[in-house]
């Protein structure tokens, strides 16, 4: 039998926790471990429920979300967070992803992504709705108005597959809808996507779409 997720939810809104419970428990794979409704409760409640994904709000009383992602990182327990919030503000979502979170979701956006985004982070892979996504693509297109002019020495180590994959990754592509375009499978498009990583030393998607601009894989 499949050990099922274990989701810890932390939010101070009984309504949205029962949403997204109710929704949780459509997947057979999932299972909701406990719910925190203040901040000061969210790390010991998180070890006490061995939660493997927290759903964590930004807005929390007494300790807000940064502030618990701090104490995740101190005290290094190994539970992967995707933030819930009512804020898109760029220098908060940049915070976050610093700290560790591995996606950030709109509350607006929440319902239809955030299946995807507990998946994407059992894989340790970073998930951002569409939205978010958008304004973090748009805020390196703004910070790089000059593309360099000679890709560097490591572009010529990829293969025409791996270019292929970095631009369509940065041109926001999902796995699957990347795994349908190359016709490869999803499997396929993840070692990929580990490879690039490794070969040019990147640490993560937002990376990868830092090098594809700057080595003029993608306009800007």
């Amino acid at each position: 039998m499949t050990q099922k997720t274990r989701i810890h939810l932390a939010d101070d809104h009984q309504v949205l926790l029962d949403g997204l419970t109710n929704l949780l428990h459509t997947v057979p794979e999932f299972e909701v471990a406990g719910n925190s409704v203040d901040g000061n409760a969210v790390y010991a409640d998180v070890v006490a429920n061995n939660a493997d994904v927290l759903l964590l709000d930004i807005s929390m009383p007494n300790k807000d979300g940064i502030a618990v992602l701090k104490e995740f990182k101190e005290k290094k327990f190994p539970c992967k967070v995707i933030i819930l919030s009512s804020y898109d503000d760029l220098k908060i979502i940049k915070e976050v992803m610093k700290l560790g979170a591995l996606g950030y979701l709109t509350k607006k956006c929440a319902g239809e992504h955030i299946i995807q985004a507990i998946e994407a982070a059992n894989n340790n892979e970073e998930y951002f709705d569409d939205h978010v996504r958008k304004k973090i693509f748009a805020s390196f297109t703004q910070n790089n108005p000059k593309l360099i002019k000679n890709p560097e020495p490591k572009l010529l180590s990829l293969s025409a597959r791996e270019i292929e994959i970095i631009t369509l990754i940065s041109l926001e592509y999902s796995g699957k809808e990347i795994s349908e375009q190359l016709y490869i499978s999803l499997n396929t498009v993840e070692t990929h996507r580990k490879n690039i990583m490794k070969k040019l030393h990147l640490k993560n998607v937002i990376g990868i779409v830092k090098y594809a601009i700057k080595n003029k894989l993608i306009k800007n």
